[in-house]
């Protein structure tokens, strides 16, 4: 892994009035003092309901704990955090009249999300045309920081508006293509991919190492999300004597997927990324699915010392559903638009200025903190420098971690 040199940002806010004064509706001249703080919004945006629910449901939670948590420790003196959360269904269009509602409330200034890449495909342009900050806990499609050429090594960002507090698909396809040939021992894999930007992108980068590494793509096929008879594709798998199956999608078809492969007699594990690790993917199988693998995103969350205070207060507020696997992510996602909207105030003698939304991008490129889920900053396209994965094996009907690296490009 290359190692970057970290810019930390230390702000320094001065006692006595803290005036702020920005676009749209902020009242001007409003000090500490006074009762009434000025509201700074943070968008989210997730599927909130539909399939996905149970991921985004953890999304917007932990965004919304992390204003609350700003907001207890008055982490920027004058400025109340808000989130305003919108569903997308996981539809591209929802995503996109998301975006472009989110941009006309001149309060947010900074949104987390989507989940899925395809989705943020269809916000980019709308929040790069107001300048107003993305920052998502869990996109991992490449191109969505790296151009449409990254393959090729011609990498130029196309947004500057966009971060991300996920490592991408090119860190997390070739991790599990090395786990699956070194560590798994397997030699002959059938790729499925779903045919949307996250799943076929993925296949498409674990297929290209594994070959790499002196593997063989037996066979490769596609299905159909929201689906739920692949029973063509899993004849296919035990026809092509595949010892494994690597899927490039999310979990209701994927486990789908590996009950359907299983229920041929062909005995072998279905691998996929983050997409398919969920308790979901395990109850969607009527065969059992010990065996299966999925590579996720940093360390285990449960086994780290910095997240140990957003697991006692994730509980603390008693939150209908989990943080699920991109709730630390998605706190630290949030947590970095406070830091940013913190810095402008610092630099702006203590209000936020009428281009709030612009220095507020400036300065996430600056950001530098202890997060929850490691150390967050980003490198010169959005990308965070944090590049720690983990291999998750189904045992006894559970996820349990079995191995956990700092991929090394």
């Amino acid at each position: 892994m290359r190692h970057r040199s970290l810019l930390i940002l230390t702000t320094v806010i001065t006692t006595g009035a803290l005036t702020l004064t920005a676009c749209g509706s902020r009242d001007e001249g409003k000090s500490t003092g006074d009762s009434d703080k000025i509201t700074v919004v943070i968008g989210v945006d997730a599927p909130l309901t539909g399939s996905l629910s149970a991921l985004g449901q953890g999304i917007k939670n932990s965004v919304d704990l992390a204003a609350k948590t700003a907001n207890k420790t008055n982490e920027v003196p004058g400025v109340e955090f808000k989130i305003e959360a919108l569903d997308d269904q996981a539809v591209p269009a929802s995503g996109q009249a998301n975006a472009t509602k989110l941009v006309g409330n001149k309060d947010v200034l900074g949104v987390v999300g989507p989940l899925n890449s395809g989705v943020a495909q269809s916000m980019q342009g709308v929040f790069n045309s107001a300048q107003l900050l993305q920052v998502s806990p869990a996109n991992t499609n490449p191109s969505l920081s790296q151009g449409d050429n990254w393959a090729k090594g011609d990498l130029k960002r196309p947004f500057t508006s966009y971060f991300r507090t996920a490592a991408t698909d090119v860190v997390q396809g070739k991790f599990a293509a090395q786990y699956y040939y070194n560590d798994a021992k397997k030699r002959k894999v059938f790729v499925v991919d779903d045919k949307q930007t996250y799943g076929a992108g993925l296949a498409a980068i674990f297929s290209e190492e594994f070959k790499r590494l002196g593997g063989t793509i037996v066979g490769t096929d596609h299905v159909t999300v929201k689906e739920t008879d692949f029973s063509s594709t899993a004849d296919k798998v035990k026809a092509a004597g595949a010892d494994s199956v690597y899927f490039g999608g999310q979990y209701p078809e994927g486990g789908l997927l590996s009950d359907q492969i299983k229920k041929t007699g062909a005995k072998v594990p279905t691998m996929g990324g983050d997409g398919i690790y969920d308790p979901n993917f395990i109850s969607a199988s009527g065969e059992s699915n010990d065996g299966d693998f999925a590579t996720s995103i940093g360390y285990p969350v449960e086994k780290l010392d910095t997240a140990k205070k957003f697991i006692a207060d994730y509980a603390a507020e008693n939150y209908k559903d989990p943080y699920a696997a991109y709730g630390g992510y998605s706190y630290d996602a949030g947590w970095t638009i406070i830091q940013a909207v913190k810095a402008v105030v610092a630099a702006n003698d203590g209000k936020l200025p009428d281009d709030a939304r612009k220095q507020v991008i400036d300065a996430t490129s600056k950001v530098s903190f202890d997060g929850v889920t490691g150390k967050v900053s980003f490198d010169e396209y959005g990308d965070t420098t944090n590049k720690q994965l983990t291999v998750y094996k189904v045992e006894g009907g559970t996820w349990k971690d079995v191995k956990s690296a700092t991929f090394e490009d």
